[in-house]
């Protein structure tokens, strides 16, 4: 797989790597969309986006995860947490995607997601993964009108986990 250039995920937006700096105003943008902590089971809290900022999967180097904001003219228009080369070396994973509360509804997200899938193709990976809250109709209805199909479910303490994928 070619390495990731965090600046061509898009042509539209500035795309740069979010870091510690970042966590109050990643609080405050996750803060004003509730949606998402209302079905996942947790608070939102500066500890977790800390936590968030932090973590990625057993024996995946942190060198692999790209938690990320793509900006309009300064605006955070979304944030997205991807994995490079999980859960295997030809995938890469979703772990959070959640869009400016302002600006949902318009295509927005699905046109970042598209242009950001189509690099990662050209990179040399051939498929995607992520996991949608079952509860959650918006996510539901969000990843499957982009081509997301579930292929399993997975338990988890919080809930049901569709786990779901799009093949390049």
């Amino acid at each position: 797989m070619g390495e990731i250039e965090i600046s061509k995920l898009s042509k539209r937006y500035d795309v740069r790597k979010l870091n510690i700096e970042d966590v109050e105003m990643i609080y405050s943008f996750c803060k004003s969309n509730t949606q998402y902590y209302e079905h996942c089971g947790k608070d939102i809290s500066i500890k977790l986006i800390e936590h968030d900022l932090r973590v990625a999967p057993p024996e995946i180097p942190m060198e692999q995860k790209y938690y990320i904001g793509f900006f309009d003219e300064g605006l955070l228009v979304a944030v997205i947490d991807l994995i490079a080369g999980y859960p295997n070396n030809n995938s890469v994973f979703i772990g959070f995607f959640m869009m400016n509360k302002e600006l949902q509804g318009a295509g927005i997200g699905s046109k970042i997601i598209s242009e950001m899938l189509n690099y990662l193709k050209k990179l040399g990976f051939e498929k995607c993964q992520l996991g949608i809250d079952k509860t959650n109709p918006q996510s539901n209805y969000f990843w499957r009108k982009n081509g997301f199909e579930v292929i399993r479910e997975a338990m988890q303490e919080e809930g049901t986990i569709l786990v779901a994928e799009k093949q390049f």
